[in-house]
């Protein structure tokens, strides 16, 4: 069995401290992107139930009982969407929350109206507050669309 040199002896334990720095690092980024995937995920999930309830709540009932069209007001969009996103997402996480919604019109006979439901916020980190000029906080946006459902027409 051979004996290893003295010139190498504690080589290991100088290895370890790096070894762990890196691993403490490579942890410390992952619970950044996990916490902004999730907020990021949460904002998803309220623009999507906005937009739906949108596109549903503020369909205009004079156009369908008047006139038998589907027709979107678009105040209402924007109030019905900007009061879900804000019900649904958590304000002690998502900073300087902005949300915008609008309806658009069908693009052809047949088709029907679109609602598009955005919203951006800002997320703080954890560790990235630690990192010299980071912001410490992480920006994450979303969007979704909607209609309301017709029988007539494909577009």
């Amino acid at each position: 069995m051979a004996v290893p040199p003295h010139s190498e002896r504690g080589s290991t334990l100088l290895l370890f401290p790096a070894a762990l720095v890196i691993m403490l690092a490579l942890a410390a980024i992952t619970v950044d992107s996990a916490i902004a995937f999730m907020a990021q995920r949460q904002l998803t999930n309220a623009t999507a139930a906005a937009a739906n309830d949108a596109a549903t709540e503020a369909l205009s009932d004079r156009a369908f009982y008047e006139g038998d069209r589907i027709e979107l007001s678009a105040a209402a969009v924007e109030s019905v969407a900007v009061d879900r996103v804000f019900a649904l997402v958590d304000p002690a996480r998502h900073h300087g929350l902005s949300v915008t919604a609008e309806a658009f019109p069908p693009a052809a006979a047949g088709c029907s109206w679109t609602v598009r439901v955005r919203a951006s916020s800002r997320v703080d980190e954890l560790f990235g507050k630690a990192i010299p000029g980071s912001s410490g906080q992480v920006a994450v946006h979303a969007q979704s669309t909607a209609a309301p459902r017709q029988e007539v027409g494909i577009c």
